[in-house]
């Protein structure tokens, strides 16, 4: 006999677009099963982030946070989860990223720099603020962002209003991330 939650987990599916908090909140087990395939999910451990990037973050934006594939990650979760297999299906990546700063990045260009590192840590958004300000970019203007980890959400949002983003890795944990209006 099935209870309620084994219900609805059975007419729950894992896709690129399930939200993390979402998914942890249906099968609590899979934390651990994310934090055993990349440690940048160790994150997720943090009270703060958990609150708020978990919540609008993806599982397609987390592969990339991850370093892995989206088809890996969802394979993983859904064979953790005991739901069907699903490598046949192919993934594609939302938006690719590139390890060499395209042309128009360039750190003169930069006009404001929001380092949000302080807001998500008191669980604050940075979202708001920064899709206001990017709007007024004005030709070869960059905005620079500073969070301790990759911006997914965020970025997604900026590219879907046709901003040009790029983020890199720096050295002190901290992930910087140019806006420019397209």
């Amino acid at each position: 006999m099935m209870n309620k939650n084994d219900i609805n987990k059975a007419e729950y599916d894992i896709t690129p677009d399930t939200k993390i908090g979402e998914l942890l909140s249906r099968y609590p087990d899979l934390e651990n099963v994310l934090l055993e395939i990349s440690p940048a999910f160790a994150k997720l451990k943090n009270p703060i982030l958990r609150k708020t990037v978990a919540k609008v973050a993806n599982l397609r934006q987390a592969a990339q946070i991850g370093g892995i594939t989206v088809a890996k990650l969802i394979n993983q979760l859904r064979e953790a989860a005991g739901l069907a297999d699903d490598s046949d299906v192919v993934y594609e990546p939302q938006s690719s990223q590139t390890s060499e700063p395209p042309e128009w990045v360039r750190t003169s260009a930069v006009i404001k720099t929001l380092d949000a590192s302080e807001m998500l840590e008191k669980g604050e958004h940075p979202v708001t603020i920064v899709l206001s300000e990017i709007k007024n970019l004005q030709e070869k203007q960059l905005y620079l962002l500073i969070t301790p980890f990759i911006p997914a959400p965020l970025i997604d949002k900026a590219r879907n209003q046709g901003f040009l983003v790029w983020y890199h890795e720096a050295d002190n944990d901290k992930v910087k991330t140019y806006f420019h209006k397209s």
